[in-house]
């Protein structure tokens, strides 16, 4: 069995805390198994009945008729009639609908549109339940708009949210073992879905690919009511190509042009990217003035969830180590706790003819934790004196105090250099530094 303990963990501290448990994340991500398997096997090692864990899949057809919230209710307050305490899992409760409030219909149950205030939902189901004292109720669901604006406001402080992601390379070569550097290749590959993970090589490039188009853009395009996705399709495969660069709503807008000689306003860029965001298959970085100390522009960085899936998006042709590597970095240091920004600051220099002129520089991440803050950079490698110097650039220009990390993939343990930059491989990195 594949561990993840950070999640089981986060679970056992919120155990009958009086709140939903609510997880979130990519489907098929693993939510429902941290919940059917690991957890489950948790409390009945505990010493929990298995009879007083209720479990409910949304997803399953059989189980449509509890897509409707007050069904929803009903059911499980019936499932949990008895004596001592229920642990409730709701699997994908996002497949909930909601209704117009059926004390103004007469008893009817009828679909809610878009702007009827007088409705019932998921969140009125969640709440309900998670206050029958009986019950300790855990939900999982795979869109973040739906969930996230709704623990952020209707739910307030009323729910425990615990946003699972693929699986991180520790948790990859916890399982995989072998070579660090021999598993961080198929991982850079490959991802750490977990189904994928379990499959031989070709049969990850099938599984990845079908799951982008049978199950993430199935959704997003039904969630979202378009008529086609051959323009979300290509923006995807934009998205891909220019993972790590700076990048906004006009840029995007000028590249689909370029490749599709067709034109797209940036209110439906705007809007797609959105849906990428909300499906959990996109993280937005935003650049952050290393001087000023503030968040700058509306320039942004674009990282998958999961090198896999966006190596998928590219039919798995010629991937490129540098936009993968980032891409990893970015996302282990936001599974460790960081608040991780892309670096920037101006400064003025000389052009060859003696003019004043204004640059802006970057720093690939600026991740902070607690009182630990860091400057990274990283790179497939740094024997070329051309690389090295671009890439420790920055560090020399910011001269302050804040921890400069150059991040290389290579197998080697944290040295430091001459100037006191912190020179480190990446499996190093990723399993020890930023624990």
């Amino acid at each position: 069995m594949i561990k993840r303990d950070k999640y089981l963990n986060q679970l056992i501290s919120a155990q009958k805390n009086g709140f939903p448990k609510i997880i979130t994340g990519i489907r098929r991500c693993g939510k429902s198994f941290l919940l059917k398997e690991i957890y489950r096997e948790y409390l009945i090692n505990s010493g929990v009945n298995e009879n007083k864990i209720i479990i409910l899949e949304l997803d399953d057809d059989r189980n449509i008729k509890y897509r409707d919230p007050i069904v929803l209710g009903e059911y499980i307050r019936e499932q949990c009639k008895g004596e001592g305490e229920f642990f409730v899992f709701i699997c994908e409760v996002q497949k909930v609908y909601k209704i117009l409030n059926p004390v103004l219909t007469e008893g009817k149950h009828i679909l809610a549109k878009e702007d009827d205030e007088e409705t019932i939902s998921f969140v009125d189901v969640v709440l309900g339940l998670s206050r029958e004292k009986n019950i300790d109720l855990y939900v999982t669901g795979s869109n973040s708009k739906m969930l996230s604006s709704d623990i952020g406001t209707e739910f307030r402080d009323k729910a425990t949210n615990i946003a699972l992601s693929p699986l991180s390379f520790e948790e990859y070569f916890e399982y995989v073992g072998g070579s660090a550097t021999d598993a961080f290749y198929s991982y850079m590959q490959y991802g750490g879905m977990p189904l994928a993970v379990l499959k031989n090589d070709e049969e990850k490039k099938e599984y990845l690919k079908n799951l982008f188009h049978t199950t993430y853009f199935s959704d997003i395009v039904e969630r979202n009511h378009l008529k086609k996705g051959e323009a979300l399709d290509e923006l995807c495969n934009i998205i891909s190509s220019s993972t790590g660069s700076l990048l906004n709503a006009d840029k995007i807008a000028k590249t689909f042009v370029s490749v599709r000689h067709e034109k797209i306003d940036r209110a439906t860029v705007e809007s797609y990217m959105e849906y990428f965001k909300d499906a959990f298959l996109l993280r937005e970085a935003k650049r952050y003035d290393l001087k000023g100390r503030k968040e700058i522009g509306a320039l942004r960085k674009y990282y998958f969830c999961d090198t896999g899936l966006r190596n998928a998006r590219l039919n798995f042709a010629y991937p490129d180590e540098a936009q993968m590597l980032e891409n990893i970095v970015y996302n282990e240091l936001c599974y460790n706790g960081n608040t991780v920004n892309v670096g920037a600051f101006d400064t003025v220099e000389k052009d060859k003819n003696g003019k004043s002129v204004r640059k802006t520089n970057e720093v690939d991440f600026y991740a902070t934790k607690g009182v630990r803050s860091y400057y990274i950079q990283v790179t497939a490698d740094i024997s070329n004196a051309d690389t090295r110097t671009r890439e420790v650039r920055p560090y020399i220009m910011l001269n302050d105090q804040v921890q400069k990390v150059l991040v290389i993939n290579r197998p080697i343990n944290e040295t430091r250099d001459e100037q006191g930059f912190t020179i480190i491989g990446i499996s190093d990195f990723l399993l020890r530094f930023i624990k």
